[in-house]
């Protein structure tokens, strides 16, 4: 009986929320508000200007969450309604990144936040997705 002298070893999953590496990707901290349940990975988070803490980017907003900052590098969970904890997160601050890849508030798109992002050093471009 012949021995098998291979094995498949894990696959490659390629990070699709990076467009590309021309553009330095710098991180910082953000307090995130408490009660919003798991955030993902790749959403863009504004600051509350009265509390400076993070909530999810949406435009509707008036409270200064309606401006995207930064973009959430890892999944946080910042507990359940009624949880009082706000939780600080690692997010990306300046980068090249998919838009097809990111996570706003309410029914915001890259569409409504590109401008801005950019003007904070953070770029947009489509991917193709492996």
């Amino acid at each position: 009986m012949a021995q098998q002298l291979y094995d498949v070893a894990d696959p490659v999953r390629y990070d699709n929320l990076f467009a590309d590496h021309l553009v330095p990707i710098l991180t910082k901290g953000v307090t995130l508000k408490a009660a919003q349940g798991i955030i993902k990975r790749g959403t863009v988070v504004g600051i509350i200007t009265a509390s400076a803490l993070a909530v999810p980017a949406d435009s509707t907003l008036a409270d200064g969450a309606q401006f995207a900052d930064c973009i959430l590098s890892d999944d946080v969970d910042t507990g359940a309604v009624g949880s009082t904890d706000d939780v600080v997160a690692v997010a990306y601050s300046s980068g090249h990144f998919n838009r097809q890849a990111l996570i706003f508030g309410g029914t915001d798109t890259a569409v409504d936040h590109e401008t801005h992002l950019r003007e904070l050093g953070i770029y947009l471009k489509d991917n193709i997705a492996y």
